[in-house]
């Protein structure tokens, strides 16, 4: 019963107000195999179980072979905050362990019947059976299993209605208890998972030695694999590994992302984005990576003690980890080329992608096999993973002596855009036949195909090529190699920031901007634009925008800007371009060091002699 008083507040009673807390805790069965799963892995157990009935409502049970818990500590285990983690405050800054704040078997003592077996040698063991109630007191007894602890929970909110009505569907709940089994299992490798549902073993999942396998064994199938990369970095008190798919793997959503600190699963969308910005243009627009950052860390340098449910982490120095993360993935894409496996927009994997209308099977299948045939021809101390190759053996910077020089003419292509690029949009000449134009005994122009595609032949293989991203690339890395070119304005563009943070990031950035081929300075209170890449076309007001929006990728700021001026400078779709400007371009094309365009998008699509013949059915 309530203390009474005379006014309108008052002091609930122990037990209500110990079942309304456990309710923050454990808001559903997914909650339940969390808190287990933790104590479990905390125990040592190197095989846990993972059992649900009804969604996990009606029975959640874990099982482990740990180190079991003895009778002494079975009679307090369930009490509220009662823990062998931490002994004070000062604990916190140390323990790594998963659990520690001793409320996870009181909650669920509160909002359920809890029975827990243990055995600490495999001779005696003994069982307690606690539930919620005032009257419900615990009962111990003495029983028999091997070493390790059996803990269960029977009727989640029996006693709770109203709680109870806002659980979901059996099938629902269910979905999140494997959704919180899959965490566990990816952050811990090493240990043996199993899933049993409604009396049916869903999954197993036997030891594994990395990261990457784990990921692989839980989401992918097994031939997906060799498309998965592990890479590592480290920083001052922390390290990170982090598994990542390549562009074979993308997806149109971000549900395959996931962040761990020191192996728990957090919500960190700074980690996420870090991901994202690594990664940045190795994929097309609108897809993602699929990837888990595992981030190792000093607990004095992160607090694991803000969120009931421990989902969140504050970290010391999170910018440092950022740009640790960041940093090592945009540096393995770049020593590893991620194109060379690249398999222009193929769905790999009904897990990972969608479909994609009109993809020969057998041509997916030949480019995963020859990528694990070569996968461990190249090896790198930051990759943990073979590394696949292109299937095409094509030396595309093979030239010929005597033949007209496709650098000689692409330099024209980009030196004088007036005249080149971007050309007049779709015109008579744009349907007239092209006589096939050969440059040398290697590479052969066909003609261009809707007024975007150009078409060329080299060796065995039929390549097609997007004119605008392949101009894109050429001009991207020239944009990256040295100072933009730019162009003083005749009249200054005046703007005004709308916050401290703009006037700083323009402030501290002036020389970085003026590499780019932006000028800005400040005067009596306002900015002024003075001058801009040559090739700029864009309005006022955009320009303010896309300047500004510079802020946002401080780490790849130069690749950002570089991205956004090849594009609008390449030529577009329509454009025409005579036969030795398109041969010239697809010639500089093959010789780039990466075959995406800057925002992920693959330069060509190849098709070889043998699939051609097997197309209509002539081999």
């Amino acid at each position: 019963m309530a203390v009474k008083t005379t006014g309108t507040i008052r002091v609930l009673p122990p037990e209500e107000a110990r079942r309304i807390a456990a309710g923050e805790v454990i808001d559903r069965p997914a909650a339940l195999v969390r808190e287990f799963l933790d104590n479990a892995i905390d125990a040592g157990g190197r095989l846990i179980e993972v059992i649900i009935e009804d969604g996990g409502i009606l029975r959640t049970e874990v099982i482990d072979d740990g180190n079991g818990i003895g009778k002494e500590d079975l009679e307090l285990c369930w009490l509220p905050h009662a823990t062998s983690k931490i002994s004070c405050l000062d604990d916190l800054k140390t323990a790594m362990t998963l659990g520690f704040r001793g409320e996870a078997l009181a909650a669920a003592a509160a909002v359920s019947r809890l029975e827990v077996l243990s055995s600490r040698d495999g001779v005696v063991a003994w069982k307690l059976g606690v539930g919620p109630g005032e009257k419900n007191t615990p009962v111990l007894e003495q029983s028999r299993r091997v070493k390790g602890s059996s803990v269960r929970a029977l009727g989640l909110y029996d006693t709770i209605p109203a709680r109870k009505r806002f659980l979901k569907r059996p099938g629902s709940e269910a979905t999140a208890c494997r959704q919180i089994f899959n965490d566990k299992a990816l952050a811990f490798p090493g240990i043996a998972f199993r899933f049993t549902q409604d009396g049916s073993l869903k999954t197993f999942l036997p030891p594994v030695p990395s990261f990457k396998e784990r990921f692989c064994q839980i989401f992918l199938e097994e031939k997906d694999g060799v498309f998965l990369h592990e890479i590592s970095a480290i920083g001052s008190g922390f390290s990170v590994s982090v598994v990542a798919g390549g562009p074979e793997l993308f997806r149109r959503d971000r549900r395959l992302q996931f962040v761990f600190a020191n192996n728990r699963r957090i919500q960190d969308f700074a980690l996420l984005q870090a991901l994202e910005y690594g990664l940045q243009g190795w994929f097309p627009n609108g897809t993602h990576p699929l990837g888990a950052v595992f981030v190792t860390i000093d607990p004095a340098l992160a607090d694991f003690n803000i969120h009931p449910a421990k989902r969140e982490v504050r970290f010391a120095d999170p910018g440092a980890i950022h740009h640790a993360l960041s940093s090592a993935l945009r540096d393995f894409c770049r020593h590893h080329n991620m194109t060379q496996n690249y398999s222009h927009g193929e769905k790999v994997s009904d897990a990972v992608s969608d479909d994609i209308p009109g993809l020969n099977s057998n041509f997916i299948s030949q480019r995963r096999k020859d990528a694990e045939d070569r996968g461990d021809q190249r090896s790198g101390t930051r990759d943990k993973s073979p590394i696949p190759h292109s299937p095409s053996p094509i030396p595309f910077t093979e030239k010929v002596p005597g033949t007209i020089s496709g650098k000689l003419a692409i330099e024209a292509l980009l030196s004088q855009p007036p005249e080149f690029a971007p050309l007049p949009g779709r015109n008579e000449h744009a349907a007239e036949a092209t006589v096939p134009y050969q440059a040398s005994g290697n590479t052969r122009y066909l003609g261009q195909l809707f007024g975007l595609f150009i078409l060329v032949e080299k060796y065995d293989r039929l390549f097609i090529i997007d004119q605008h991203a392949a101009h894109e690339r050429i001009l991207y890395e020239r944009f990256l190699r040295g100072p933009v070119p730019r162009q003083e304005l005749l009249v200054a563009i005046p703007f005004s920031t709308e916050s401290a943070e703009d006037d700083h990031f323009l402030g501290e950035k002036q020389e970085d901007l003026a590499r780019m081929g932006i000028v800005v300075t400040q005067r009596e209170g306002e900015w002024l634009i003075e001058a801009l890449p040559a090739v700029w076309r864009l309005s006022d007001e955009k320009t303010v925008e896309e300047i500004l929006n510079l802020k946002n990728s401080s780490e790849n700021m130069a690749e950002r800007w570089a991205a956004t001026l090849s594009c609008q400078a390449a030529v577009k779709d329509g454009d025409f371009l005579d036969d030795k400007t398109a041969l010239a371009l697809a010639e500089e094309a093959f010789a780039l060091p990466v075959h995406l365009c800057p925002h992920g998008r693959p330069i060509w699509f190849e098709i070889s002699h043998r699939d051609l013949l097997k197309a209509v059915k002539r081999s």
